[in-house]
């Protein structure tokens, strides 16, 4: 028998079969998603591979098999051939994403059973140790092993690192002497919700409106058939309570359920729910701030099928689960489902894929929904179920605007408006809570020199680099190199250098200044880079009755505090003024689901937000809290300027060491699909710069397209891209996305 093998390598050119005959001793135990060691090429070393068929001969000579470790299904590896082809990637990148994520051995068993270990960190940003690879700095191709494996990886020790990347103790050691990587001895804890010790509660009494959702999903459930539902509801209508019922009635069936949340609000609170009203034992969680040895543990009790609850980020969904009952995602509208990396899968996709398999029902859950998904709704393809009135009766909050032109006008140049600031000073003597909410880390955006308007930018990309002041360094956020401040201007040598633009750390200060009797606590990407910190600084704000809690987005979604009574939005343009079809769509969304923090219990919530740009329909209709109103608007421009969901946006994204390469290679693809793509289907935009033209020192172009993905048409692009890689571009990487996050 021969087995068609997929080689575990990103190349390109390995994105391919190869045949290898399976010896008589292992013909019983080699079957469809078999992972196998095999020789290849001229190297005496094994390689990964993966069997993606068995077929009973072949016209090559071929190696035998060397050896075998099983790990996935055949059910996972057509799935894993369909993502390659729909997010045009590579076999084996998409298999990746289902392998458990570790492997015990005798030094990793022994590690179990000490008290401590010590865990390996990085110690320096991925974008700063990125850019040190690409200049030359680390030369080591096991020391770079190393530190992929590290940024993909959290909480790692060393023979997980020796095991997984084959690099030494003497390796890591240099690392840590080089300042890439710190060793810190730790406490093993592997049950990653082994202290948590939550009261149990029972099924709460349904509204009607939670009551008609919550039947017509479970007649799906009984009837082991697929349905994809919205559940639509205003922030506060006690959604999470449908959820839980649900799981109850997948449970009841003893089959599984699967609860996706978006990586940042995968809050102890979602999960606290969860074990409160099941058994601990019967729920796995599943997120990057786990450590390898938690994801392998929870992994396994999945895979075992001890776990019937499945709560996790994204990756989550690949999982692998027996006799699924449901699958909910919460927060459906949220950017983080679509994954940014490759494979640059949509886990909304891949559930709905997932869940047609297995007969179950699908649940998006949004107060906000995805325009997209909510069209599909009133296109009768999804079924909406709409909950109006919040849970507990409370009301929404009271939402003010305020003219930001008026405040400077009238001589405040302030970061807080009058209103906000006197509403501040009432919630402190009242003994409420607040949350102030500012879309940017750092302390200032970036530094002008007001003489000749010279602006210090990243000397690898075309960015403006951020003051961050408590390093007091420039920080360029795209490839993590930093500079000392500036005082001269280089340019014209005026000492006028002044800061523009405001971050979360200069208003943690103004706060601090204005309000020296308040306690503050901030929550950005600068004060959550250790394991359990996001767990820990909303622990404190609720539990230690923190005064004000100042933050990004990470503040924004599913948390729940009832003594919140204030929220403040600093500059509700700043998710505005970006280069994407969807900036509206996103500003509505991120202020309406800030606003929901307010007034969650009995206590009157007020919600005030600052602008520049008071008039624009998605502020306006942000403070009524308006979903239709929002929707209506959005929709019809969207039809008008032919944007999804009217149509696919296909981004291709090219970078390169080298200019003049990547504007052959752009030309090259675009006179392709020209000749290849229906042009009246397909509006193919011209090769240009990307906004931001270099990142890194590579050079960035991209092409844009328009128009509905078919068969046909990802034929083409797949063909394409095989085309390019053909003709050996070596310096040039190509990526294709369809309707991405990001159009930077």
């Amino acid at each position: 028998m021969i087995a068609e093998v997929i080689i575990n390598r990103s190349a390109k050119k390995l994105n391919r079969t190869f045949d290898y005959n399976i010896p008589v001793e292992l013909e019983e135990l080699v079957v469809i998603g078999s992972r196998v060691l095999v020789p290849f090429g001229k190297s005496s070393n094994l390689v990964e591979g993966y069997v993606i068929a068995i077929k009973e001969n072949t016209t090559y000579e071929v190696k035998n098999i060397a050896q075998i470790k099983h790990n996935l299904t055949e059910k996972q590896i057509e799935l894993a051939k369909w993502m390659a082809k729909r997010y045009f990637c590579n076999l084996s990148d998409c298999i990746k994403q289902m392998l458990t994520p570790g492997t015990k051995n005798k030094e990793l068993k022994k590690n179990i059973q000490d008290k401590k270990i010590n865990v390996v960190y990085l110690k320096k940003d991925i974008e700063e140790i990125q850019f040190d690879i690409d200049i030359g700095k680390i030369k080591s191709e096991k020391q770079k092993k190393v530190l992929q494996f590290l940024k993909n990886n959290e909480e790692v020790t060393i023979p997980e690192i020796e095991m997984f990347t084959g690099g030494t103790r003497a390796i890591i050691k240099t690392l840590e002497k080089n300042g890439y990587v710190e060793i810190v001895e730790k406490k093993i804890e592997r049950d990653p919700l082994a202290n948590k010790k939550i009261e149990k509660t029972k099924n709460l009494p349904l509204t009607d409106e939670q009551e008609k959702a919550f039947e017509k999903v479970k007649d799906k459930i009984l009837k082991n058939e697929y349905e994809e539902f919205l559940l639509y509801g205003v922030t506060g209508s006690g959604k999470t309570e449908v959820y839980l019922q649900l799981i109850g009635q997948v449970l009841e069936q003893r089959k599984t359920a699967i609860v996706l949340v978006p990586e940042i609000s995968l809050t102890p609170q979602m999960i606290d729910r969860f074990i409160a009203r099941f058994n601990k034992e019967e729920i796995a969680v599943l997120h990057s701030k786990l450590s390898i040895g938690e994801r392998y543990d929870e992994w396994n009790k999945i895979k075992e099928q001890k776990a019937k609850i499945i709560i996790g980020a994204r990756s989550a969904i690949f999982a692998p689960t027996e006799n699924i009952g449901i699958i909910i995602i919460d927060e459906e509208h949220d950017s983080s489902y679509k994954s940014e990396a490759i494979p640059k899968y949509d886990a909304k996709e891949i559930a709905k894929k997932i869940a047609k398999e297995n007969n179950c029902p699908l649940v998006l859950g949004s107060a906000t929904p995805d325009i997209t998904t909510y069209y599909k709704s009133q296109k009768g393809q999804i079924t909406l179920l709409e909950l109006t009135k919040r849970a507990n009766n409370s009301k929404l909050p009271n939402v003010e605007i305020v003219d930001l032109k008026m405040e400077l006008a009238n001589g405040n140049r302030s970061m807080l408006s009058v209103k906000l600031h006197d509403a501040i000073e009432k919630n402190l003597k009242a003994q409420k809570q607040t949350i102030l909410f500012l879309n940017r880390r750092g302390y200032s955006t970036f530094i002008m020199c007001r003489e000749c308007g010279y602006t210090v930018k990243c000397k690898n990309c075309n960015i403006s680099m951020t003051y961050h002041k408590s390093i007091n360094k420039l920080k360029c956020h795209y490839c993590g190199h930093e500079e000392n401040v500036v005082t001269i201007c280089p340019e014209c040598h005026s000492k006028k250098i002044r800061y523009f633009g405001t971050g979360t750390q200069k208003l943690e200060q103004e706060i601090n200044k204005l309000f020296p009797q308040a306690q503050t606590i901030r929550m950005d990407v600068d004060t959550v880079t250790k394991k359990n910190s996001h767990e820990d600084i909303l622990n404190r704000f609720r539990n230690e009755n923190i005064d004000i809690l100042i933050g990004t987005q990470m503040v924004v979604k599913g948390h729940h505090f009832p003594n919140v009574t204030l929220v403040g939005v600093i500059a509700a343009d700043s998710s505005l003024n970006i280069d994407d079809y969807r900036a509206t769509e996103r500003t509505f969304q991120i202020l309406t689901q800030v606003a929901g923090r307010a007034g969650r219990e009995k206590l009157e919530g007020n919600v005030i937000i600052q602008s520049y740009n008071p008039e624009n329909f998605s502020i306006q209709y942000a403070q009524k809290q308006d979903y239709n109103l929002f929707y209506n608007t959005e929709i019809t421009i969207r039809k008008q300027l032919n944007y999804p969901p009217f149509c696919d946006i296909i981004l291709i994204g090219f970078n390169s060491i080298f200019e003049k390469e990547i504007i052959e290679v752009s030309n090259s693809v675009y006179n392709y699909l020209i000749q290849k793509l229906n042009n009246n289907l397909f509006t193919i935009l011209k090769p240009m710069p990307s906004p931001i033209d270099k990142i890194q020192n590579k050079y960035r172009w991209r092409i844009i397209i328009k128009g509905h993905i078919d068969e046909n048409a990802n034929q083409i692009l797949n063909e394409c891209l095989q085309q390019v890689y053909d003709k050996n571009y070596k310096n040039t990487r190509i990526a294709i996305d369809v309707n991405p996050n990001n159009m930077m």
